[in-house]
Formats: C-alpha cells, structure tokens, sequence
C-alpha cells in the first residue's frame, strides 16, 4: 500500500472527499504512483493511495464500487466475470511489452513461433534455439494478469501455457529472471533494466517506435476504469492523469508511450487498425 501526502488510510475502501483509491494493473501502478505523488503535493490534503493487485482485481474492485479507480492492461470486455458496461474507459497511455531472459543464456534473438513453442512447453532447452545447453526456466505471470493477457494473445494465440511458477508482481518477475540461470518471463518496458536482457523477436528489437507501429506486437493500452462517469475528486484526478503535464512528462520518462503517437488502433477482440 503506498499513501501519499502523509496521513494514515486504512483498507481500500474510500476514506472521505478527500481521498482516492486506485488498485489493479502493476504495469500501471508507477505512472499513477507518480502522477498521485505530485497531485498530493499540489493539491493539499488530497490522498491518492495506490495499490496492485493485477488487472484483474482492479477491474473487480471497480465494478463492486470497492474502490475509485481500477487500473487495467486490458478491456473490461477482456475479462471474465466483468459486466463492462457499468464501466467508462479512460485510456492514460500504451505499453510495450517483452519477453526477458537471464542475460547468461545466450540467445538475443526469437521468432514468434520459438517464443510460442517456448511457453507452450515444446522447447525446453536453450541450445534448441542457438544458446547455452541449459534447460529453460518459465516464469508466467498469475492469473488475472493483463500483461500475461497481452502476452498470450499476442503470442500463444489461443494455445495453452505449459504450467510453471507463476508471479504477479513484475517487479518480482524481473529479479527472479535475473538470479535464476535459464530462466525466461516477460513485463512491461519499463521494467526492463541492466540484470535482465530484452530480446529481439524475428530481428525487431523492443522499442517504443516499433510498438507504434505494431512492427512489436506485443502491447497493450493502459486503461483507468471508474464506475460510470467520475464525480468529485476522481474526476479530476482522471483530468489530471490525461493532461499535459502527465501525457508529455510523466508518461515517457517512466517508460510508457502516449496514445496519440500510436499508428495503429487495437480493439478489445485483438484486431489492429491502421489509424
């Protein structure tokens, strides 16, 4: 749980006026920690607590009025159980995102079609695809996540994920990537640092300017979802969120790509569009 300018909140359940609680998607959760962060500052007296919890337990926390905002890496239409229209989408930004490996393992380069056989269980050892003769090391994310939803759709295609350890949080995923010899996952961007390495999928590298024009297909939008049309203190912390200050400052320093550089338009059942 993270509170920002001092004072005590406790649960997730709204506090007062004065208070907001966003909770979901952890590819989502920094921009919207930020963007809290400095809204507190400018605006005393006003609390924006933040938590994770996957894209999941966001789009269920809003739609039982849980909680003021529910952060998402995919549609509500995406997700079982989520009645989509008692919800209103305001989309913050794009991300990409990239499988990760353990930066010993000697591969830089996957096509789409090894990557699948990769999660699908069908290679198992990293010399079947030019790296060390090391078995590999599958790290999926939890259930409930959007980036494992983005990933799969995007990749696995409708195949089933061979079963392995499963985590949530991204962070996590990053350092267990880093510290386990073979291992391979996937996160957002901006979750990608020194102790992991990025690769290339049939020789396009993960970039921002890739994703714009879905040459990187693996991506999602970033969505905040309120319970009807925001009111009070939430709508303006959702204006705020869409202003320039977080689109043109916030959004690519921490890695996230605004909406209005993307050349494509992604539907919810997958289909992209040229804009």
């Amino acid at each position: 749980m993270l509170l920002f300018a001092g004072g005590l909140l406790a649960g997730c359940q709204r506090q007062s006026s004065q208070s907001i609680t966003a909770v979901g998607s952890t590819a989502l959760q920094p921009l919207i920690e930020a963007a809290g962060e400095t809204y507190s500052q400018n605006h005393l007296g006003v609390f924006v607590n933040v938590q994770g919890g996957g894209s999941g337990t966001g789009l269920s926390q809003i739609q039982e009025g849980a909680v003021d905002l529910g952060n998402s890496d995919v549609f509500a239409a995406q997700q079982t159980g989520i009645k989509q229209r008692q919800l209103v989408d305001h989309k913050v930004a794009v991300i990409g995102i990239t499988p990760i490996i353990q930066p010993k393992t000697g591969v830089k380069n996957l096509t789409l079609k090894q990557l699948k056989q990769i999660f699908t269980g069908k290679i198992t050892n990293w010399r079947q695809v030019g790296g060390q003769n090391q078995p590999i090391v599958l790290i999926n994310r939890a259930q409930g996540s959007g980036t494992r939803v983005t990933f799969e759709q995007a990749v696995l295609k409708g195949e089933q994920p061979k079963k392995a350890q499963e985590q949530d949080s991204s962070g996590m995923v990053r350092q267990i990537v880093a510290t386990t010899p073979g291992a391979i996952s996937y996160v957002a961007f901006s979750y990608v640092d020194k102790t992991v390495q990025a690769l290339q999928l049939n020789g396009v590298t993960p970039t921002d300017q890739h994703v714009t024009t879905n040459a990187w297909p693996i991506w999602s939008y970033e969505h905040v979802y309120t319970k009807g049309q925001p009111t009070g203190l939430t709508k303006q912390f959702v204006a705020y969120l869409l202003s320039a200050e977080v689109q043109h400052q916030m959004v690519p320093k921490l890695g996230y790509i605004l909406i209005d550089a993307m050349q494509v338009v992604r539907q919810a059942n997958g289909q992209v569009k040229t804009r």
